[in-house]
């Protein structure tokens, strides 16, 4: 495993601790204007749902990587918030938010992994 593998694992498994759902990893390294290397996206079925998975994310990615994220936005609203951790963003949307958006379809020449909900 891949230091990028294990930090990916660490982040699926914050989501899941707060019954984020629709997980899907977007594997941008050799993507031509890529921000970041790779994007995890997942949903939340409330705002505080939303803010929960970032709150969870935060505190887990700090205790066991000891990251900080570089920043973060969407707080105000939580219909979707962003976790900036250099090499990895995080996004956490609503549904009807993570639609209008479509990041997945944005960066169709990236390699897509979906993660199967839990539950």
């Amino acid at each position: 495993m891949t230091k990028d593998t294990d930090l990916n694992s660490l982040i699926i498994d914050a989501i899941r601790d707060r019954k984020g759902r629709n997980i899907t990893l977007v594997d941008l390294d050799g993507v031509d204007g890529a921000s970041a290397g790779a994007f995890i996206i997942a949903e939340g079925s409330s705002p505080t749902q939303v803010s929960a998975i970032a709150d969870r994310l935060r505190d887990r990615l700090l205790d066991d990587a000891r990251l900080k994220p570089y920043n973060s936005d969407g707080r105000q609203g939580s219909e979707w918030i962003v976790l900036d951790y250099g090499d990895v963003w995080i996004h956490i949307f609503l549904p009807e938010a993570r639609t209008r958006y479509n990041l997945e379809e944005l960066w169709s020449d990236a390699k897509i992994t979906n993660y199967p909900d839990l539950d």
